[in-house]
């Protein structure tokens, strides 16, 4: 594992996955790559689980299945607020949004990716044609529910404004306390080589955190 933060010189980036995870405190926000299983940093997960961190906000493509990537996080109840694009095969997910023990935002796919960017590159806005007229701008979508089924919290409607002829949507960027990704090679200053699709989410997520933790297959002298 390498880890690298952008407010301070880390002389040694190369460390246990337990090392790297270890002083994610409780109520941390994490940005995290992968899309489905592809490109998924599995192992840093397992070690966060053990880890223990909880209260946490996970920006992410998708929740995983009930026992595999953010699945297991779910499971351990370590997740408070999961804002994704995909949320459809994880019955915990599914059991504990219902019951009123876990808050979701929904985003659509380009539009997370992009919020992901803008926050990585200080951008704190930015503006979309993508999802006017729904749900995602009208607000009203039941984030969370209490135990009785009534909708406890309700996304709020967001700010429009007409561009060349269109509506937009304003979608604030995502400003993220770690990442964490999963690279195919690094070098050991924690410049890192994404193979085909598994690139996903995972260059987005990398930008927006000011730790970034990298899950690598493989590590490699500077200049290779």
């Amino acid at each position: 594992m390498l880890r690298r933060t952008s407010h301070r010189l880390t002389v040694n980036k190369i460390m246990s996955g337990a090392e790297a995870v270890k002083d994610i405190p409780a109520g941390a926000k994490i940005a995290v790559g992968g899309f489905g299983y592809c490109g998924l940093p599995a192992a840093l997960l397992q070690d966060l689980q053990k880890q223990g961190a909880s209260g946490l906000t996970v920006y992410t493509n998708n929740p995983g299945s009930d026992d595999w990537g953010l699945g297991i996080l779910l499971r351990s109840r370590q997740v408070k607020r999961l804002v994704a694009s995909y949320v459809g095969e994880n019955k915990e997910f599914e059991r504990q949004y219902l019951h009123g023990e876990l808050e979701v935002e929904l985003s659509p796919q380009g539009t997370l990716a992009e919020r992901m960017r803008a926050g990585g590159a200080g951008v704190p806005a930015f503006y979309t044609a993508t999802g006017y007229g729904t749900a995602v701008q009208e607000g009203g979508f039941p984030e969370k529910f209490n135990k009785d089924g009534t909708v406890a919290i309700a996304s709020e409607p967001k700010e429009t404004r007409k561009l060349n002829g269109r509506w937009n949507v304003l979608e604030e960027g995502i400003f993220a306390d770690f990442s964490i990704i999963k690279a195919w090679k690094a070098d050991k200053s924690g410049n890192c080589v994404f193979r085909g699709t598994a690139r996903n989410f995972n260059g987005p997520a990398a930008t927006c955190g000011k730790t970034c933790i990298v899950e690598v297959e493989e590590i490699v002298e500077n200049g290779l």
